[in-house]
């Protein structure tokens, strides 16, 4: 049973999360502050963390940072939960290594939707393969998809689930733009407007990591993104 631990300040919105959360088969931890939680963090190492930014004390973009300076914990995915007036805060979260984030009022059905999409992304898929359909080769990037696993000329890249699937996207689609909406729909798994700006975000974390190699990847101006052929 995947573990999430959820942080939030506002007991009823906490309530509400967990008993949603245990609905759909999860196993719920909780904490009302930063402190606690980072405490709680490193105890479970929990499978996701739903991190609400505005919290006392040491507040949710600073937690975050903890968590993903941290070489045992950085790997753990992150759901923001954001008010609508904080699209500075959401941007800045998700460059520090947030997956995603919901807008507060939220449904808890489309909070769950998150998180189980979240957890599938991080863990990757379950299904086996052949050795040719596991391996993707394109340039300097290797990525064996079994053991959840990419490569910039021969070392491991630190990707986040997001990432790993976003690149994953890219360049099984290579040659071929892929509008925002598109990579939305099929890395974040559910289709949902006016959260471009989330891909943006992501793409420039993903071409940060791939240092030089990030000139495979294309924008095409007020389209979206493609992966080149060919290197230029």
């Amino acid at each position: 049973m995947n573990k999430v631990l959820v942080v939030e300040d506002e007991p009823d919105i906490l309530e509400m999360v967990r008993y949603n959360l245990n609905q759909a088969g999860l196993d719920v931890e909780t904490a009302e502050d930063a402190e606690r939680a980072l405490q709680s963090v490193q105890e479970i190492l929990p499978d996701l963390i739903i991190l609400d930014l505005m919290l006392p004390g040491i507040d949710g973009l600073d937690m975050c940072r903890q968590i993903k300076q941290d070489a045992r914990t950085r790997h753990i995915p992150i759901l923001m939960l954001t008010a609508r007036k904080e699209e500075v805060d959401r941007i800045v979260g998700l460059e520090l290594g947030a997956d995603d984030y919901v807008v507060k009022p939220f449904s808890p059905r489309e909070l769950v939707l998150r998180a189980q999409a979240i957890l599938r992304r991080s863990q990757g898929s379950s299904q086996s393969a052949t050795e040719t359909e596991t391996w993707l080769h394109m340039g300097p990037i290797s990525i064996d998809k079994a053991a959840h696993q990419a490569l910039l000329n021969g070392d491991p890249l630190e990707l986040t689930g997001t990432e790993f699937k976003l690149l994953i996207t890219l360049i099984e689609r290579r040659g071929r733009v892929q509008t925002r909406d598109n990579l939305l729909n099929t890395v974040w798994g559910y289709e949902y407007s006016g959260y471009g700006r989330t891909v943006d975000t992501h793409i420039r974390r993903l071409r940060e990591k791939l240092g030089e190699a990030s000139e495979w990847i294309e924008t095409v101006r007020g389209v979206g993104y493609r992966f080149r052929r060919e290197r230029v």
